[in-house]
């Protein structure tokens, strides 16, 4: 063990990618999940395209260097987590292991994250890009869930370490909603949610524009994300907050921007918006009437669709990740509100049975912590560093013996736990 270079750690989102070492407390890098190719063919015409071979195969760009790059398309290889282009995936992790590490895949293990639900073949498409293209001596692949499990360690609150629990886990483009137990995803639980940050960024958008207050129209889009990111938070009851704004004007928070075409500057009140945007979480049908099941329903559902001995373990760990549960007080809403429905159905049961049986009270704890951002990727270097790792890697000399299907299963970490 003495004397091993660190494991490096890869968590490639649809979005974005994150890389760095085990044991770091942040990525090293964090770039766009994108990447700029050269085409012999128009682009949009797949079948006649063909990517260019032997020296001109490095002439690619990926991340910010992607939108930058004139004369090429650019090309996202992953899609709502999963890969959909094998030959850009392996030129995008070609770059980002030697460009932007810059290491020496020889000589370094490597963990990989994947996403619920991820096919077996998948796996197997990345051991052999992993073992064949790159010659890694030993190879793990982890599920982001499990991963932003072993992130929420470091909150305050944790007393003892598991990997179960309920991770909700809110990007910018979707929400999803996942059950594990003892470090296995239960799969047939998992709940998406078609709501996140982009969402917010669209309904605080047209609050805007309701009230049509001078934005730029090309700036619309950029002033929303910025008034969400800086202003925005999460409260207790809607009514009462707006009764707050109407009596105290100093609630209404100034955001100024500057005209990108007159360079004129402008300046927008944000009020309401503050709070109407991430209320959409609990309030669906604000910005979606097709989707009105609050988050706080969605997540006791997926609990109560667990098997019955794992669900009390479940309510107490509902661990958050991700940028969109950043908000501030977003854990203690979404605890008291599940608190609500749990109590609710004990009273319920307590009534049925003629006040015979009482229930025993249920713990519902919402984790929050300072790593929600980065959550899988700290997860991943946490484990990484971890000497167990080594020995529940897939190893090279495994891979020549076996084949890549002895990545199909990448067995869960117990001294941690």
């Amino acid at each position: 063990m003495l004397g091993r270079l660190p494991a490096c750690v890869i968590d490639v989102g649809t979005g974005y990618t994150k890389l760095g070492f085990a044991g770091n407390k942040e990525p090293q890098l964090t770039i766009p999940s994108a990447i700029a190719i050269k085409e012999t063919a128009k682009v949009g015409d797949n079948n006649a395209r063909r990517i260019t071979k032997g020296v001109e195969d490095l002439d690619a760009y990926i991340g910010d260097e992607a939108f930058e790059a004139t004369g090429y398309s650019v090309k996202y290889p992953v899609r709502h987590g999963l890969v959909e282009d094998w030959d850009l995936m392996e030129k995008f992790l070609q770059q980002c292991i030697f460009k932007y590490l810059r290491s020496e895949p020889e000589d370094h293990y490597f963990l990989l994250t994947e996403p619920p639900l991820n096919t077996p073949e998948n796996r197997e498409y990345t051991a052999e890009i992993m073992f064949e293209s790159f010659n890694v001596p030993g190879l793990y692949i982890a599920v982001q869930a499990v991963l932003a499990l072993a992130a929420s360690w470091t909150a305050k609150n944790i007393e003892d370490r598991t990997l179960t629990g309920v991770v909700v886990d809110s990007g910018d483009g979707v929400t999803h909603v996942i059950p594990v137990a003892e470090g296995f995803v239960i799969g047939s639980c998992i709940k998406h949610i078609p709501i996140a940050g982009r969402d917010i960024t669209y309904f605080i958008q047209s609050l805007l524009r309701e009230r049509e207050i001078g934005i730029p129209p090309e700036q619309s889009l950029e002033t929303a994300k910025s008034i969400k990111e800086k202003y925005c938070y999460i409260c207790p009851d809607i009514s009462k907050e707006f009764a707050k704004y109407d009596s105290d004007p100093t609630k209404i928070k100034k955001y100024e921007g500057i005209n990108s075409i007159t360079k004129n500057p402008f300046v927008v009140d944000v009020g309401y918006e503050r709070f109407l945007g991430p209320e959409i979480f609990f309030h669906p049908e604000f910005s979606n009437p097709d989707f009105t099941t609050p988050l706080n329903e969605i997540v006791d559902d997926v609990i109560q669709n667990c098997p019955i001995d794992v669900r009390r373990p479940l309510y107490s760990n509902i661990v958050l990740s991700g940028g969109s549960t950043m908000f501030k007080d977003f854990g203690r809403r979404l605890q008291r509100d599940i608190k609500k429905i749990v109590d609710t159905r004990l009273k319920l049961s307590e009534t049925l049975s003629g006040s015979h049986i009482t229930p025993k009270p249920i713990d519902v704890r919402v984790i929050s912590h300072h790593k929600q951002r980065c959550a899988v990727w700290y997860g991943g270097a946490l484990l990484a560093s971890d000497p167990e790792f080594y020995t529940v890697c897939h190893t090279k000399k495994a891979y020549q013996e076996y084949g890549p299907g002895i990545c199909r299963y990448n067995p869960v970490f117990h001294s941690m736990v």
